[in-house]
């Protein structure tokens, strides 16, 4: 297949007959899918999730793509580089978040016997800056810092990973500069001081529409333009090799700390795990330590935006096609001439046009379940969560947490559920009170 020396080119595969999901009550079949263990840069490069993932990229970047993976493999595993990742983590990000049973929101789900699953949040929103963004940007900023690169660039829809790549390099002392849609500027304003109170420079982009895949785009240019001072912060498993494997080793703690936090609660593992996929780093993180365990559901769930059929959403597995973008082969959204059409969500932060690969891979074997909700959907799960424990997600949690509506009813006496709760929703409260109006949210239940 030829390649474009373009990130954004798109090219065909042939078509690809993805397996369906298994019924809602029923776990998974067994797969073979022990966890992925690191190999050789060929191996990998060639077998990376399946057909999906791979390094689509202009030549002049490859050597620059197989240096960062070099450091990867060699720095990653480093003892000094894990002591001070954990400390790190653990001190100034906040590690281990805690698995806290939502009481309230499981009663709401009780069957008419009475009975029904058991709730669990798995709380990434207590993490320093309100989100699970920063077990990723303190790993990709330490290695950054040991390559010698002190110049830091990302990009930002919601703002959340702007600034907890601002915060770290604070932290580290390194320059940061982070890119953000002039649209997404005006709607999260307070972000956009923040990451300047804590030094960055916050760059707005005005090309095309303004929001994240625009400036994912100047993010990289920047990047590419000044590789040997420069290291970009991929805020997901996205992009080409190594970056979605890497993104995923360093939100993998999120899923070890629940299968151990769920060995403690009750003796086993939880039966059904469920995450919001956007790009989708928050869902993997949580599943890896999973993908093993055939007996534990893993459901990711999509934006549906104003509804699949509108053809305004941000579903690139329900409704996007296999192809290139970005420098990895995953799920597209794409028009027949393999033109990116644009994503549509109240949620910021899922406003994308691809998926992470080892989604579209997990898709491809069945092994996770994908479903979509729609933005009416995402609010109201927005105000009930709030209502009964007190608790504001981010509106891309809320995808997440809406789907337990659908959930729940099939669920089995006493089955454990654990929801990510990738965010807090702060930064969302502007949004809500427009889409909901403010009558509706003082108004009582």
């Amino acid at each position: 297949m030829a390649i474009s020396s373009s990130f954004v080119a798109i090219q065909r595969p042939p078509p690809v007959r993805p397996l369906p999901p298994p019924p809602l009550p029923k776990p998974p079949l067994p797969l073979p899918l022990p966890r992925e263990k690191l190999t050789s840069r060929k191996e990998e490069v060639a077998r990376q999730f399946g057909h999906f993932g791979g390094m689509f990229v202009p030549e002049t970047l490859v050597h620059d793509l197989g240096r960062l993976e070099s450091a990867f493999r060699s720095i990653y595993p480093q003892e000094t580089f894990q002591r001070e990742l954990k400390s790190i983590l653990r001190d100034y990000v906040g590690r281990e978040s805690p698995l806290y049973f939502a009481e309230r929101l499981t009663d709401n789900y009780k069957h008419s016997s009475g009975g029904g699953p058991q709730i669990f949040l798995k709380r990434e929103d207590l993490n320093h800056t309100g989100a699970h963004t920063i077990n990723n940007a303190v790993a990709q900023a330490l290695l950054a810092a040991r390559l010698g690169k002190r110049r830091i660039v990302a990009d930002t829809g919601s703002g959340q990973h702007g600034l907890s790549v601002a915060a770290v390099c604070a932290k580290l002392g390194l320059q940061c500069i982070v890119y953000m849609g002039a649209k997404d500027m005006e709607k999260h304003g307070d972000q956009v001081l923040t990451m300047h109170l804590m030094g960055a420079e916050v760059r707005a982009v005005h090309s095309n529409d303004a929001l994240l895949t625009d400036a994912a785009s100047e993010a990289m240019r920047d990047a590419v333009t000044n590789l040997e001072s420069t290291y970009h912060i991929v805020g997901s498993a996205v992009g080409p090799h190594p970056y979605p494997t890497m993104v995923r080793e360093f939100q993998s703690v999120i899923g070890r700390e629940t299968r151990r936090q769920a060995m403690e609660k009750w003796g086993g593992k939880p039966d059904v795990l469920v995450a919001c996929v956007g790009r989708g780093s928050n869902a993997i993180g949580l599943f890896h330590e999973f993908l093993g365990d055939a007996d534990v559901r893993l459901v990711g769930v999509e934006a549906a935006g104003r509804g699949l059929d509108s053809g305004r959403h941000a579903a690139s597995l329900a409704r996007g096609e296999v192809g290139v973008y970005r420098g990895a082969m995953s799920h597209v959204l794409q028009d027949h001439d393999g033109q990116i059409v644009m994503p549509d969500s109240v949620s910021d932060g899922m406003v994308y046009p691809c998926v992470g690969p080892e989604h579209s891979y997990l898709k491809d074997t069945g092994r996770t379940e994908y479903y979509s909700i729609k933005d009416g959907e995402a609010m109201q799960a927005f105000k009930r969560v709030s209502r009964l424990e007190g608790i504001i997600p981010a509106l891309e949690t809320c995808h997440a947490l809406a789907y337990l509506e659908v959930l729940c009813p099939a669920l089995p006496l006493g089955a454990k559920v654990v929801v990510n709760c990738s965010g807090r929703g702060d930064k969302d409260l502007q949004t809500a009170i427009e889409y909901l109006h403010s009558d509706q949210l003082t108004a009582t239940e």
